[in-house]
């Protein structure tokens, strides 16, 4: 599955999209998603909660794992994927639509986020 050119990636292989009605999308990686393997639980923020870049603010776990989520972006979670909650299979189905985590309202943005080709060639080195 190839990277989305739209989005951003983070070094912890989650992406962003950009803002729509003034908040980004967040899920992780189709390559996060795999090396995981079946997702089984999902802990996400609240709405309302601040998350910082670089920050964990949630939870994957999978039958091999236990992986912390790291926010790739600094503001306030506006939105969560309740889907995700219920059927964390969607994380490995479709990491880059029905299986995006939560939505946020960016006040800040590290300058390290990576374009799609930049993140498959680090995820292939």
């Amino acid at each position: 599955m190839s990277n989305p050119e739209q989005l951003r990636y983070s070094k912890e292989h989650e992406w962003l999209s950009p803002a729509e009605d003034g908040a980004s999308t967040v899920g992780i990686t189709a390559h996060a998603a795999n090396a995981l393997g079946d997702v089984v639980y999902v802990q996400l923020p609240e709405v309302g909660d601040t998350v910082t870049a670089g920050e964990t603010c949630g939870e994957l776990e999978s039958t091999k794992s236990v992986s912390d989520l790291y926010a790739p972006v600094t503001g306030e979670v506006t939105a969560v994927n309740q889907d995700v909650v219920d059927d964390p299979a969607l994380v490995n189905s479709a990491p880059f639509e029905g299986g995006w985590l939560f939505k946020v309202r960016v006040t800040d943005e590290p300058g390290d986020l990576l374009s799609a080709d930049e993140y498959t060639a680090f995820t292939a080195g």
